[in-house]
């Protein structure tokens, strides 16, 4: 297949050894999803061993979050210029390295620095996996590959927990990081020996700016956020983060209106497909996200479970996913109910699936596995919709930047539920405990009687049980909005259909493309064209 402009057009066959390639590259993209979810099920051995407090935890999951999420765009825009296969390999690469270094911290913020190192790795790996699925597979081969490749992410949802619960139970923490250094040489080999080389030489030029930009007003934002139960949301340190945050974001909007070669093209905004798909997608992984950050200290802290135990507890979200996308389930409501009716329903059983944990999950883990296959099944139905809707409303030479905006979405979405739920616990628990430590172990330890033991627990399931409620009324609220948007959206393209065009019947709008002009459609476009 040529390496210097992509898929050619037209092509009905794949590369010859898709199939095993496509195998390859989930291998890479299984072992960066891996670690979103591993270090959940460690935060009480971190605790303990490196005194880790609740801040310390929180920077340790958003650092890799946070980083990955700010360059996913520009590394999407690097692979597409410079060669999707050197920006695998070099992904790989660095999150090696990464996962060495994190192993062998023995401080918080060398292992913090480290997993800023492994989310720039992880931003390279995510998008240049898409990527290569789209350039080996024929058109009507990539539904089924993506679909798979699609499946690995909550594939790796769900095994993270138990693997790390079951490396803990057996070596130290160290080992959960430095489990990736086989696989990463095995993924390695592999590229090196199957994946061709693509690259599309007259792509955009990477938005260094940009994705700088971005990065730093990401970051601060969620330091507020971080900070505020700690420092008050009125002290000098919030309030100034804050105003950082707000400025540095304002600015990246600034430039990315400016630039012929924004990461993020601002005109996505004015369409209500993308628009709404934005917003449901951001808060479907902000529920999830903080969900399963809350939840694993919940069956840790509050019901005594182990590491292994509570990643055993915490799979069936995940595996209820990996059911209903392998089994195709969740495409056929899809089909017949309509993607914003779909969202609105995924939506709605995830944000039931968060008051079940809240409500139910004190009393024993029958409502806490209820709200689990709740939140599951909200996802299988919602997360395809909502994918579908971002790539339907980009254009198809943009179709790289889509995909580095859904994982933009995806991560960010996720370190912000870790950072705003795990701020409401924290707030929620000082309330309720004045004399709380930085962690509740340090608290606990504190306690002069069992009574006392007993009244800190209490607290802090009080505090998680009112987290999880903020989160179910913003992903309900989300699900909404993001229906009513897209349900305008497709009136509105139905309004344009039904106008008479020169063209082609049912082609007045391109794949994904925003909607033509009259002179467009009239006259301007040559005969046979593609559309």
């Amino acid at each position: 297949m040529p390496t210097s402009q992509g898929r050619p057009p037209g092509r009905t066959q794949g590369h010859p050894q898709r199939w095993l390639i496509l195998g390859v590259i989930c291998l890479a993209q299984l072992t960066v999803l891996l670690d979103n979810t591993v270090l959940n099920v460690a935060i009480p051995t971190l605790t303990e061993e490196l005194g880790a407090g609740t801040s310390d935890i929180q920077w340790m999951i958003n650092a890799y979050s946070l980083v990955q999420s700010g360059l996913l765009l520009s590394a999407g825009s690097a692979a597409d210029r410079y060669g999707r296969k050197k920006m695998l390999i070099a992904g790989l690469a660095l999150f090696g390295i990464g996962s060495l270094v994190a192993g062998l911290a023995d401080t918080t913020g060398q292992l913090i620095a480290a997993r800023a190192g492994m989310g720039v790795g992880g931003a390279l790996l995510l998008t240049t996996t898409l990527a290569v699925a789209m350039q080996i597979f024929a058109p009507d081969e990539q539904p089924k590959a993506i679909g798979i490749w699609s499946a690995v992410n909550a594939l790796g949802f769900a095994t993270g927990p138990l693997l790390g619960g079951f490396m803990l139970d057996h070596y130290w923490w160290g080992a959960i990081f430095l489990i990736n250094l086989p696989v990463v040489a095995l993924a390695l080999t592999a590229v090196i020996s199957l994946v061709p080389e693509s690259k599309n030489p007259r792509g955009d030029r990477p938005d260094l700016l940009g994705a700088l930009l971005s990065t730093i007003g990401m970051t601060a934002l969620v330091y507020a956020i971080i900070s505020g139960p700690e420092h008050g949301w009125t002290s000098a340190r919030v309030l100034t983060t804050a105003a950082l945050a707000l400025l540095v974001l304002a600015l990246f909007a600034y430039w990315e209106s400016r630039i012929p070669y924004p990461m993020l093209d601002l005109h996505f905004f004015r369409d209500r497909r993308f628009t709404g798909a934005v917003a449901g997608a951001v808060l479907i992984t902000f529920g999830m996200g903080g969900a399963l950050f809350l939840l694993t200290q919940h069956l840790q802290f509050v019901l005594g479970y182990g590491p292994l135990e509570a990643g055993l507890r915490t799979a069936p979200l995940a595996l209820t996913v990996v059911a209903l996308n392998f089994t195709g389930l969740s495409a056929k409501f899809t089909a017949r109910l309509g993607t914003p009716v779909s969202i609105a329903l995924g939506m709605v059983l995830m944000s039931g699936g968060l008051v079940s944990i809240a409500t139910l999950a004190s009393s024993g883990y029958a409502g806490t596995l209820l709200g689990l296959l709740l939140i599951g099944a909200g996802c299988a139905i919602a997360n395809p919709a909502m994918a579908h809707a971002i790539m339907s409303a980009i254009p198809p030479e943009k179709a790289g930047v889509g995909a580095g905006i859904n994982g933009t979405l995806a991560e960010f979405g996720n370190g912000l539920g870790v950072a705003v739920l795990g701020a409401v616990l924290n707030a929620r628990f000082a309330a309720l405990i004045p004399f709380a430590a930085a962690s509740l172990p340090a608290t606990l330890a504190a306690a002069d009687s069992a009574d006392e033991r007993a009244r800190i627990t209490d607290g802090f399931a009080s505090g998680l049980e009112t987290s999880q409620l903020v989160g179910a009324v913003a992903v309900l609220l989300g699900g909404l909005l993001a229906a009513a948007l897209l349900r305008r959206a497709e009136r509105a393209d139905s309004a344009v259909a039904a106008v008479p065009m020169c063209g082609p019947p049912g082609r007045n709008q391109g794949w994904g493309g925003p909607r033509r002009s009259e002179a467009s459609r009239c006259g301007s476009v040559e005969e046979g064209a593609p559309w």
